[in-house]
């Protein structure tokens, strides 16, 4: 009865395109809201009403005090007030109730015989946006398996899509920035017909073989050429790392001392010819006699005659 009831209420549901129990709701709701207006309308009349019509009275007392009074002069009655809110409560809550004992009656009553389809008619019943649909489905229907696969391929797509306009975006910058180095026009874009100007300065325009000045061999002949060259380099370099490898043995057996002993004894030669022409004799036993020189007078010869050594060791070696 329960899997009855529920296909009951889709079928219902989807013809309404609201739950039949929403429908019997709003109906409620809508009585209530009747009743607490009248409740407050009834309140504010009976709070506007003199209480001496209502039925209050003034009670005898011996005190001859003045009672107290409004600002239009009536007799202030406060148990008059709290007496007509107890009952305007009261007169709530007896409505409440019974307007609930009856719709709970009214809404069983209208679900089981007004918004309800018979057992035996749900199944053949066929709402108007069902006209074009052939019952049962083929096989060749998409399930909503083979729905989710389409979405995910279709977004999947899309990121594809969008990740190749961008790669197109970045290689068309590129191609635009290596025909401007070679002096050739960047081509026009689908967005753009119109070609951008030739630059004014092109780094590399002798790549470019239809150029003005520019070498009568295409790039193509060029590159060929250079391809053509690379056995004879691999060659020349598989000869050469023997050598390049028996350097630092070389290097070793260079003898760096001899060639300052060399210089030390022609800059010794030298100095003593220069001081002989300074005066400066030789005495008996083989050694120079004369004045004495001073050490700074040597030290600025052997200056000199240092750079006459070095100006002579170039002029061999050219």
């Amino acid at each position: 009865m329960a899997d009855s009831r529920s296909s009951i209420d889709a079928l219902l549901t989807e013809h309404f395109r609201y739950t039949p129990l929403s429908l019997i709701d709003d109906i409620i709701n809508t009585v209530n809201a009747i009743i607490y207006r009248a409740v407050q309308a009834i309140e504010n009349g009976l709070l506007s009403t003199a209480p001496q019509a209502l039925g209050f009275a003034d009670e005898p007392s011996t005190n001859v005090s003045i009672p107290d009074a409004d600002g239009d002069g009536n007799v202030d009655f406060p148990e008059a007030r709290a007496e007509i809110e107890n009952g305007v409560h009261q007169l709530e809550t007896l409505l409440e109730a019974t307007v609930d004992k009856l719709f709970d009656k009214f809404e069983i009553y209208t679900l089981r015989n007004i918004l309800t389809v018979p057992d035996d008619l749900a199944p053949w019943v066929r709402l108007a946006h069902y006209g074009d649909l052939t019952l049962p489905l083929p096989a060749s229907a998409p399930t909503p398996a083979s729905v989710l696969a389409l979405r995910r391929k279709l977004q999947e797509t899309s990121k594809l899509n969008l990740a190749l306009e961008h790669e197109h975006a970045r290689n068309t910058a590129l191609l635009s920035q290596l025909h401007s180095l070679v002096g050739q026009p960047s081509p026009p874009t689908a967005e753009d017909d119109t070609s951008s100007p030739l630059p004014s300065s092109a780094p590399l325009s002798f790549l470019a073989p239809h150029m003005a000045g520019a070498p009568s061999h295409p790039l193509s002949t060029s590159a060929q050429f250079t391809v053509s060259q690379l056995p004879a380099l691999r060659a020349l370099v598989a000869e050469l790392r023997p050598k390049l490898a028996s350097l630092p043995s070389a290097a070793e057996r260079i003898d760096w001392d001899g060639g300052n002993e060399q210089r030390r004894e022609y800059i010794d030669g030298v100095v003593r010819r220069v001081v002989r022409e300074h005066g400066v004799g030789e005495e008996s036993g083989g050694r120079d006699a004369g004045r004495t020189v001073a050490g700074e007078e040597v030290r600025d010869l052997e200056g000199v005659v240092q750079a006459m050594g070095m100006g002579r060791e170039d002029g061999m070696e050219e």
